[in-house]
Parts: C-alpha cells; sequence; structure tokens
C-alpha cells in the first residue's frame, strides 16, 4: 500500500514519517514465517497510513490505548469485547466473507458472535431447546444437503439463541444453561426442533464498545435471529443465523449481520392452533420457519 500524502503536510516532514514506516518494515524481515511476515507487514502498513491520514494526535492516541485496555479489563471467560468491538466495525463480517467465497446455492454465512458456548446439551429430533427460557415457543425444521443436493445424515446443527428478555444464559452469572442444544440430522438429512421465537436486543453496551456506539450515534440493537453452526465430514462448516422477515431492524444491525437470503418467515401461529408434533402448548400462541440448508464441499 502507498500512502498518499496530505498535501499541507511538508515534504520534510512526509519523508520522515515514512522512514518509520520503513523502520518497522526491515524489523519483521527476518521472520521465517512467510504468512506472519505479510500479515504484519500489511498491519504495519495500514495503521501508519491510518495514523498520517487523520494526523492522529497524541491525545487521541492515549484516548485509544486506554479504549483498548477497558475492553480487555471487562473481557473474560463469559464476556470478549473484542469480538464485540470487531462486530461492530464489520470486520467480523468482513472476514466471514473472505473466508466463505460463494459456491452455487450454499447457504450464506454470517457472524459467529460472542455468545457460542461449547458442550451444549444434545436433544433429539423434535426435542426443546429453551429449557426455561423465557419466550414464544418456535417450531423448526428444514433439510441439510450438500452442494448437489443429497441429503446430509448426521450432520451437527448447533443452534443457540437469546430469550425473550434478549439475554443468552451466559449473560446472567449463574450456571444456568438454556436457549442453546445440539441435534443430528435424520437419515433423510431432515431436522426439527423447538426454539424461542427470536426477538431483538442489544449486544452488551455496558462497556467501551457501547460508549463508543453512543459517541458516534449508533444503536446497539441486534435484529432478531436465531443462531446455527452446521458442521458434517467433508463439507464447509456454517456458522449463520436467520432473521425475522418484518423486523424494522434488518437494515440497521449492529453488527452488520444482515443478508437478504436468511431472512425468513416466522409464521405466528393462533392459540390452540394444533402444532406439528401434537405438543400440548396450552393454549399459548406459537411461531413456526423452515430454514434449508446447504453446504459447500470442505475447502472451497
Amino acid at each position: 500500500m502507498t500512502h498518499t500524502p496530505d498535501a499541507a503536510v511538508p515534504v520534510q516532514q512526509q519523508e520522515r514519517e515514512a522512514d518509520v514506516v520503513r523502520q518497522v518494515l526491515r524489523s519483521f524481515e527476518a521472520c521465517t514465517d512467510p504468512r506472519l511476515r505479510q500479515v504484519m507487514q500489511s498491519l504495519v502498513h495500514h495503521l501508519h497510513a491510518f495514523v498520517r491520514e487523520v494526523r492522529l494526535t497524541e491525545a487521541e492516541w492515549s484516548e485509544g490505548i486506554d479504549f483498548l485496555t477497558r475492553a480487555g479489563h471487562i473481557t473474560d471467560e463469559r464476556r470478549q469485547e473484542f469480538i464485540l468491538l470487531s462486530d461492530v466495525l464489520g470486520v467480523s463480517m468482513q472476514t466471514v466473507a473472505v473466508n466463505n467465497e460463494a459456491y452455487g446455492g450454499a447457504t450464506e454465512a454470517t457472524v459467529f458472535g460472542p455468545f457460542f458456548v461449547d458442550n451444549s446439551p444434545e436433544i433429539a429430533q423434535g426435542g426443546d431447546l429453551s429449557f426455561g427460557a423465557a419466550g414464544e415457543p418456535c417450531w423448526v425444521e428444514g433439510t441439510v444437503t450438500d452442494a448437489d443436493g443429497k441429503p446430509v445424515a448426521g450432520a451437527r446443527i448447533e443452534v443457540w439463541e437469546a430469550d425473550e428478555d434478549g439475554f443468552y444464559d451466559t449473560q446472567y452469572g449463574d450456571d444456568r444453561l438454556a436457549a442453546r442444544a445440539h441435534l443430528f440430522t435424520d437419515a433423510d438429512g431432515g431436522y426439527r426442533f423447538w426454539a424461542l421465537t427470536p426477538t431483538p436486543y442489544p449486544i452488551p453496551h455496558d462497556g467501551p464498545v457501547g460508549a463508543l456506539l453512543a459517541a458516534t450515534g449508533r444503536s446497539p440493537m441486534r435484529a432478531s435471529h436465531l443462531h446455527f453452526m452446521v458442521t458434517a465430514p467433508a463439507l464447509r462448516t456454517l456458522v449463520t443465523h436467520i432473521f425475522v422477515d418484518g423486523d424494522e431492524l434488518l437494515d440497521r444491525d449492529a453488527v452488520f449481520g444482515v443478508k437478504e437470503s436468511l431472512v425468513k418467515s416466522f409464521d405466528t401461529q393462533p392459540p390452540g392452533t394444533a402444532t406439528p408434533d401434537g405438543r400440548d402448548l396450552h393454549g399459548r400462541s406459537w411461531s413456526r420457519v423452515r430454514f434449508d440448508i446447504m453446504l459447500a464441499p470442505d475447502g472451497t
């Protein structure tokens, strides 16, 4: 990358600044890992170009360091402020785009988010992943196929979501485990389970990332969504969401995760409507959605 100097900056000053860049770039020349050397030198190019372009003041630099320090202090095993920062700057979605190239009709990927946890409970086909979390019941069904349309049996589907109050189980500060589970597709590639009808919620905004959004006039709200991660041998792992058609936040999702192909109709069913599996919902309303998933080949 070549930095375009500000015409108002004297030539002698431009050269002094360019010399700093050259010194830092040379410091990485002895790196024996060519990929690491490429990444670090490109990072230096872009960071120094940013500093020179905006004429960053020392006070602003200090404030930026303080911001990152506060992000580190608030990060723990339950909260990852740096993922939030990456999300709200669009870096997470850009990385997803770079690493999940379009492949025919394969289902599009979107951001992973900070609320996935390992070792979720397994549920059977037709099981309920809410585990007591508050919200309207939602019947979710679909099939998993490969790019040739062949059903994928035994694919692992991880699902997680927030409750109707907009909180994931990990945000409550206790040991609850709710609104998350995994299941496996049947011999025909089908899956079905009970979840909660997604509702909009804010990303955690009581920390430095929230302060950044407030200072720049941005909302912390995320469009209503349900998380999926689908894995199967020889196929590309898919991390994605589905979003609720008609949600007014679809065009201003705080982390830029919405894609048109992932917007689905969550059809509301009036109280008393018969459920697909005969479940008695005791007079409550519920919704249903279909999400058919196509996985790209591994390595594409």
